[in-house]
């Protein structure tokens, strides 16, 4: 079997922060592989350490307090953990970029969005001036604004319109690995539609690989190729978009997918995961979901899960799956 190129690498990432509450254990040794042209959902409740993950990728955790432990991360075959700062100011834009959760303060309020481009544009790529303004306006034809905007500011924009311009800022360099965290927080359904095609079909002409971080299955069912499902720093179950979704085998996953509204039956009722996220600087001595989850017992509370493989493409932690007979109890089928 040929084996499978990957345009980033991460195994067993730890990412953490000392601060006087105490050490903050916010990523817990997560380890992804993300394919060429291919969209992973990261998904997960606030508080799981989905966007720590996206700026450790970047080396943009902020020391102090926080800090990369641990890992390994690599982007096209290249370990970035031991570039200088001054490599990694090419490699962010160049190779890898992000599209941030809020567009209001992603934007610099007194500069154009043009001269925002613009300045990406040469701070990466030699450009003349005229030449980085040329760019700059088919880079917002590109994403659907006209080019004569770009002399224009972020307020007047609406919400939709600023994130588009931030995406044509993280593709101004045309990077091959784009992280968009919650890209479509805050925008009203008809927006969020056209923002998640607009990305789609970047991805077709650009050929950009993606990392979609984000608590909303739905924009998982349609944008995504592979899912990791994150819970308190540990990825708890990984595998194709079809794993997890007619084939999910973490609790955790399933309490996710309980939470939501069943269409089909309006009056059914949601059944909210029960408790909170654990505290990051007190995490439980075992498996990390266990005083939320409805499967667990004394042995889960103890001892921590290791990856288990359910089949080439399907990883799942929780001690559960060590008994041959273990299954959930409900089917996720209908999803």
């Amino acid at each position: 079997m040929e084996e499978k190129k990957y345009v980033l690498e991460v195994k067993d990432l730890v990412v953490q922060f000392d601060t006087e509450a105490g050490l903050v254990e916010a990523v817990n040794g997560i380890s992804l592989n993300l394919e060429p042209r291919h969209t992973l959902g990261l998904v997960g409740e606030t508080g799981a350490g989905k966007t720590t993950t996206a700026l450790a990728l970047l080396r943009l955790i902020p020391y102090p307090p926080g800090f990369i432990k641990s890992g390994e991360i690599k982007i096209n075959g290249e370990d970035i953990l031991g570039k200088s700062e001054k490599e990694m100011e090419s490699i962010r834009g160049n190779e890898i970029a992000m599209v941030f959760q809020d567009p209001m303060t992603a934007l610099d309020p007194v500069f154009t969005v043009g001269e925002q481009i613009v300045e990406s544009l040469m701070q990466h790529e030699t450009l003349t001036a005229a030449e980085a303004e040329k760019k700059a306006g088919d880079l917002l034809e590109m994403v659907g604004i006209p080019a004569g905007r770009k002399n224009e500011y972020p307020h007047q924009f609406s919400g939709g319109m600023k994130q588009r311009v931030v995406i044509a800022m993280a593709l101004a360099c045309n990077p091959k690995i784009l992280l968009a965290d919650e890209p479509t927080t805050a925008l009203d359904v008809t927006i969020q539609a056209q923002v998640l095609e607009l990305m789609k079909e970047l991805r077709e002409k650009n050929d950009t690989s993606t990392i979609m971080i984000t608590h909303d299955l739905g924009i998982v069912a349609e944008t995504c190729d592979e899912v990791a499902v994150m819970y308190a720093g540990r990825i708890v179950e990984y595998g194709s978009l079809r794993d997890v979704f007619k084939r999910t085998k973490h609790p955790y996953t399933e309490g996710l997918f309980n939470s939501l509204p069943n269409v089909d039956s309006p009056d059914s009722r949601l059944h909210p995961i029960p408790g909170l996220m654990p505290d990051p600087t007190a995490l439980p001595e075992g498996c990390y979901f266990s005083p939320r989850c409805p499967y667990a017992t004394e042995e889960c509370k103890k001892r921590r899960p290791q990856p288990i493989q359910i089949s080439e493409t399907h990883m799942v932690e929780c001690l559960r799956y060590e008994e041959p007979d273990f299954k959930l109890q409900r089917s996720m089928n209908n999803v």
